[in-house]
């Protein structure tokens, strides 16, 4: 998550301040921010009924997710989840272990699969990131919210009949 340096001065922070009011008046960000975390609410309500959904994490304006889980994932401390990137503005899908353990228990597992091609160190924060959707438009919002839970249900019966949990 982002986080300020030490080394960042008071007046440093003053202008980002500064910036971040003058952007907020203009209106855009503030209107993008409710939208997308108006549609995180959507997907979260409208998950499969086959997953248990857990509450919204908004972030620091660098990831929003909520996770999901069924007993077999429960059982073996992981959990998958819809996250949004900021930075990306795009929707992905990760798997997260409970802790920095099962993480890298996780990690060791799947490294060295095509899910993890060309990723050779594990994420900070999960240890599988699939993009699930890179173009965020609201005109086609049926056909997007379809392609988000299409993807990332088959996406996790696929790595979970990989730990042989299907």
């Amino acid at each position: 998550m982002a986080v300020l340096e030490e080394s960042t001065t008071e007046k440093d922070i003053s202008k980002c301040i500064e910036i971040y009011k003058e952007q907020l008046i203009q209106g855009n960000i503030r209107y993008a921010y409710v939208r997308l975390m108006k549609y995180m609410g959507e997907l979260k309500a409208q998950f499969p009924q086959q997953y248990a959904t857990g509450n919204i994490s908004l972030g620091y304006l660098d990831y929003t997710y909520f996770p999901f889980f069924n007993a077999y994932l429960r059982q073996h401390k992981l959990r998958f989840g819809i996250v949004l990137n900021h930075p990306q503005m795009q929707f992905e899908l990760w798997l997260m272990g409970q802790n920095a353990s099962v993480q890298k228990t996780y990690w060791e597992r799947l490294k060295n699969t095509d899910w993890n091609k060309n990723v050779m160190t594990m994420p900070q924060y999960s240890v599988l990131e699939v993009c699930l959707e890179n173009t965020i438009d609201f005109n086609n919002k049926t056909l997007m919210t379809n392609r988000i839970f299409n993807t990332a249900i088959s996406l996790a019966e696929k790595i979970q009949h990989f730990f042989g949990g299907f």
